[in-house]
């Protein structure tokens, strides 16, 4: 399967070689000409729908006279994996002034229900669209149902308010992935019996809450010899990650598993690195599965501190939730299948 191109200005050039045809015969594609084989004509319409590719964008913006601006709402601290969107949306300045759009990123902490209705509601009047790393709480409803009768278009990214009138998500099936942690911590874990533990930044974000509840599907329908106990919240952070933990695997000797459903994943590693623990035998002993491959996890699982980790890819996400305000604005359909975000399965073994 053809890969889509990277977030540059497109020119038909670049469509003609993905297609793997000619110049002039994207040309006469684009212009209903006769004299191209049906197949020709589907696969070079292919690679301009998996692109969003519209010819000569530039000059049709400047013609509209109309620039756009968007804000991407994330949240503050050292979370690896949203620094690689914000990262991503960096990469993507030749796109995005080829079609006089603006993206700016406000840090705010997502874990504060009133901090992010704050943020958001500071907003409105100021953005055509916003793409916000969302809290499922009635205050947050309430900010994004306001910026969207204010006219503004909003897009949920990684975690999701489905009750609210935003108007599209942009991320992967939390619950699959959840199902997928709890799948791959009991296997891992093979004939042994014992107590699992689960740390998440919030059950109060949907991503969290939809991954634990995946997890304990699986682990209570395919898994009854594993005991799941009571989640601990970390907030995303390495200190409060490492604290909980650790509290929690002193008091438990009989710990076989652990799914780290968000981030604070340095502090979930040093929980399990412990000196005790590692005296003991313990650090090898317990299944570690957790989410995205960053510089960390990839490291850990080098080093086989981490037994797998569920990836999105946060360049597709970044691109996705980009283009996702961009048709909102514009009026036009979305391509569906072009933004879903799909999940993998990393281990030591298939590193990308």
């Amino acid at each position: 399967m053809a890969e889509t191109l990277t977030p540059t200005a497109l020119t038909l050039k670049d469509i003609a070689r993905e297609a793997g045809v000619s110049l002039a015969t994207v040309d006469r594609v684009l212009h209903n000409r006769p004299g191209v084989r049906p197949d020709t004509v589907r696969r070079v319409k292919a690679a301009i729908e998996r692109n969003a590719f519209q010819p000569h964008v530039a000059a049709a913006e400047l013609a509209r006279g109309r620039a756009r601006r968007f804000a991407f709402v994330m949240p503050s601290g050292p979370n690896p994996f949203m620094q690689q969107i914000e990262a991503y949306l960096g990469e993507m300045s030749a796109w995005l002034a080829a079609r006089r759009l603006s993206v700016e990123t406000v840090a705010t902490d997502v874990f504060d229900p009133s901090a992010l209705a704050a943020s958001l509601e500071a907003l409105s009047g100021d953005c055509d669209g916003v793409a916000v790393v969302a809290l499922d709480h009635p205050g947050v409803r309430a900010a994004i149902n306001d910026l969207v009768d204010a006219g503004t278009k909003v897009v949920t990214l990684v975690s999701d308010v489905p009750s609210s009138r935003r108007h599209h998500y942009v991320g992967i099936d939390n619950i699959a992935a959840g199902r997928t942690a709890g799948a791959l911590v009991g296997r891992l874990v093979g004939q042994r019996s014992g107590k699992v533990a689960i740390v998440a930044g919030s059950q109060g974000l949907r991503d969290h809450a939809e991954r634990i509840f995946g997890f304990n599907q699986v682990m209570a329908t395919e898994f009854p010899d594993l005991s799941v106990l009571p989640v601990l919240e970390g907030r995303d952070e390495d200190d409060r990650s490492e604290q909980l933990l650790g509290r929690l695997l002193r008091s438990h000797p009989d710990i076989v598993g652990l799914y780290n459903v968000g981030a604070g994943t340095q502090g979930v590693a040093k929980a399990l690195n412990d000196k005790a623990l590692s005296e003991a035998g313990r650090d090898k002993q317990v299944v570690f599965v957790g989410h995205d491959v960053t510089a960390l996890t990839r490291r850990l699982l080098l080093q086989g501190v981490m037994d797998a980790a569920i990836s999105q890819n946060p360049g597709h996400e970044a691109r996705a939730a980009v283009r996702v305000l961009l048709a909102l604005a514009r009026g036009e359909p979305i391509l569906r299948e072009q933004e879903k975000i799909r999940i993998d399965i990393v281990m030591r073994d298939n590193l990308p």
